[in-house]
């Protein structure tokens, strides 16, 4: 029988999602950003001083600062839902009836098991049902879904799901190939493994559409 520490040690060690939306609590954000900042602060003081470290030294004297910061404003600031980025549409007066495919998007995001960095590309595209989205726009959803601890599968559908919406449109497809520091830096330490997962939505679930998509990002891990 595996008692409840052990299964979640074996859940976050080999990097299994538990839940297709984040786990965040009804009262997430019943407090400010502000009144977050100062807790987390505190708590990582605590973390420092049980480590070892002399917080006296001015050096590390504003790390719990800068790190509550981070985490708030920064690296999980995605998981505020008034931080998300309107995904405003246009006609599309043109008639492009084509794949639009936006390659290489910059990705980092944080693995909510250990809380070590996600880095990779995202490449994302739809065809239009009548409406288009801006190109930067496509960018900025990506990174508000990134901003929040991860697992990529997940952050893989959000990105799909919102692009969805926006769009009116089920085809949209999402492949992303990002290294894990959790994989590459501790346990395994494998430092040449990259982790690649998809979505296809509507025509992108078709062999011909998908097949097209794939050969247009011609997945290269370089980093």
């Amino acid at each position: 029988m595996i008692h409840s520490e052990e299964l979640h040690d074996e859940i976050g060690d080999n990097h299994i999602a538990t839940s297709a939306k984040n786990p965040v609590r009804d009262d997430a954000f019943e407090i400010s950003d502000e009144e977050k900042i100062e807790l987390i602060k505190k708590d990582v003081e605590s973390i420092l001083q049980t480590l070892g470290m002399d917080l006296t030294d001015d050096s590390i004297k504003g790390t719990p600062n800068r790190v509550a910061k981070m985490f708030v404003k920064e690296i999980f600031g995605g998981l505020n839902p008034d931080k998300k980025p309107k995904a405003s549409t246009f006609d599309n007066n043109y008639k492009y009836g084509e794949m639009l495919v936006e390659k290489n998007i910059t990705l980092y995001s944080t693995c909510e098991h250990h809380l070590l960095p996600i880095i990779g590309r995202a490449h994302v595209a739809y065809i239009s049902s009548g409406r288009v989205i801006g190109l930067s726009k496509m960018n900025r959803i990506v990174e508000h879904y990134s901003k929040r601890p991860q697992v990529q599968e997940r952050l893989t559908m959000q990105i799909v799901q919102e692009l969805q919406i926006a769009l009116g449109t089920e085809d949209v497809a999402c492949v992303i190939d990002a290294k894990h520091l959790c994989v590459n830096s501790r346990g395994i330490k494998d430092i040449e493994s990259s982790t690649v997962t998809s979505e296809f939505g509507g025509k992108f679930k078709e062999e011909k559409t998908r097949r097209e998509f794939l050969d247009y990002i011609k997945l290269e891990t370089k980093f």
